[in-house]
């Protein structure tokens, strides 16, 4: 019993005197090339801890709280993994730690879709032998208040270890990764069927009154909690009577739940940003596609991003999203399309960039099975806004429209070698308006960087609009192959 006790002393002893480590810093870990990369953990207030890496040894005192922080110096790609040493009242060894490029991607559902269902699984699966890319997944959680760390930990990317990951991370890494040549890691945290303001700070969300809105459809959620949570036992009651037949009734929202304003920043960004970064990838807005939050997403989404850049403090990294596919099933296209339309408009916030997908959605599902293209357009972005290569990376983006009589002409900007129609033919997609305000389909032809609409029912054109529907017949693009976004001259 003596030595028992004795051992426990012990270890209570070590324990306390422990440096720790968050999970982001383990085993197979990427390092951010180029710029001060920053180690973090904790140690008990006051003790020295010191950190080796690639013949670097930097030292820091762990504050009042415990944590500290050091930086190690810029450095340029290795390929070749090295012990990463902290040592403090103990010491701590990471092995294989390589220095690259360090993306975070995040959103809803369609961010969070696996390899394993997208499209080709079988052959992408069994050709994920990436030695040099590493892989971390945040576990799923919410929190009221902002954390210091998730669950998760860095995998090398293997076979074994994609099946389960993001599709659209792993195909944008995989296809930077392989234009540079140089080690790439990919952070996912991402929640299906979650709003912007979940991801957003609570100081954020309340600094702006225009969002108060949002923040009132939840404060009713939560009034309602009490009587919903009541009619959700009888319904499990009266479910496990009848033999649990049928799908299991769906428990209400409420506190805790992943639409909670803040709650998913609090748990699953606020903890990664001490981690030096590249920049951000983002797919989401379906969940915001409704009467109240849609007419609001540009302010959420402009809100959630600059508070991120924020948070972070590495200035305005690259932050690069996905506009919603084409889905004939949205509940209300006008709202479908006013978020597609918002997000165009947020690309006036710098090094920002889009990839435009409304010609490879599935009209009948949600989740779009080609997340191959997806990733490439925004490797596209990337290249260009994060990495300063000169190329067209958009497809056609509405600069003006001028009026002509009876018709209008509107111009672009990237338009690249020129503008056709997707697979020949007749442009499709165009609607003009007179001064009643009221849009009939139209003619259009490309002409130069420009496209001319015009319109038998339309004498005298004012107005004029594009792919505006949720699941629209619209093929404009630039002869590298790149669609042009929803738009409307207003």
């Amino acid at each position: 019993m003596k030595t028992r006790l004795a051992i426990s002393a012990l270890c209570a002893t070590a324990l306390l005197a422990d440096v720790r480590l968050p999970a982001l810093m383990g085993d197979h870990m990427l390092l951010q090339r180029q710029v001060p990369a920053r180690i973090f953990g904790w140690a008990d207030p006051g003790e020295q801890v010191t950190v080796q890496y690639r013949g670097q040894t930097v030292a820091a005192t762990a504050d009042e709280k415990g944590k500290w922080h050091v930086w190690l110096s810029p450095m340029e790609a290795a390929s070749e993994g090295a012990d990463l040493t902290i040592r403090g009242k103990n010491s701590m060894t990471l092995s294989d730690v390589l220095v690259g490029e360090v993306w975070v991607g995040s959103g809803q559902s369609n961010m969070q879709w696996t390899v394993k269902n997208s499209n080709n699984p079988g052959q992408e699966i069994a050709a994920a032998n990436y030695p040099k890319m590493r892989l971390f997944q945040v576990t799923l959680t919410t929190q009221d208040t902002p954390q210091d760390d998730v669950k998760g930990k860095w995998m090398i990317c293997t076979p074994e270890n994609i099946p389960n990951f993001t599709a659209v991370g792993y195909f944008f890494s995989r296809s930077l990764h392989k234009k540079m040549n140089v080690p790439f890691g990919f952070i996912q945290s991402a929640w299906g069927g979650t709003p912007a303001q979940a991801w957003t700070s609570r100081k954020a969300l309340h600094a702006d009154a225009s969002l108060f809105p949002i923040l009132g459809e939840w404060n009713r959620v939560l009034e309602r909690y009490p009587e919903a949570s009541e009619n959700y036992r009888k319904q499990i009651e009266t479910w496990n009577a009848n033999g649990k037949g049928g799908r299991a009734p769906a428990p209400p929202m409420g506190p805790g739940h992943s639409h909670t304003p803040a709650g998913l920043f609090n748990a699953m960004i606020h903890p990664l940003t001490p981690y030096t970064i590249k920049g951000v990838i983002w797919y989401q807005g379906e969940s915001n596609a409704s009467k109240i939050q849609a007419p609001l997403y540009r302010r959420l989404f402009e809100t959630m991003i600059l508070d991120w850049r924020r948070a972070w403090g590495q200035g305005e990294f690259p932050f690069l999203f996905v506009q919603l596919a084409n889905f004939a099933k949205a509940g209300s296209p006008e709202d479908w399309v006013l978020v597609q339309e918002a997000q165009m408009q947020t690309l006036e916030l710098r090094r920002t960039g889009m990839a435009v997908i409304n010609d490879i959605g599935e009209a009948a599902d949600i989740h779009p099975k080609n997340k191959q293209d997806v990733g490439e357009r925004l490797a596209l972005a990337a290249r260009h806004i994060a990495y300063a290569e000169q190329l067209v990376y958009s497809g056609p983006r509405f600069r003006q429209a001028t009026s002509d009589g009876a018709k209008m002409r509107v111009w672009f900007d990237s338009v690249g070698g020129g503008l056709k129609a997707r697979g020949g033919g007749e442009l499709k997609g165009f609607e003009l308006a007179g001064p009643d305000g009221v849009f009939h389909p139209a003619e259009a032809k490309a002409d130069g960087t420009t496209v001319v609409v015009s319109s038998p029912s339309v004498t005298a054109a004012r107005k004029v609009r594009y792919a505006w529907a949720s699941d629209p017949v619209c093929n404009l693009i630039n002869t590298e192959g790149l669609p042009a976004s929803v738009f409307r001259s207003e």
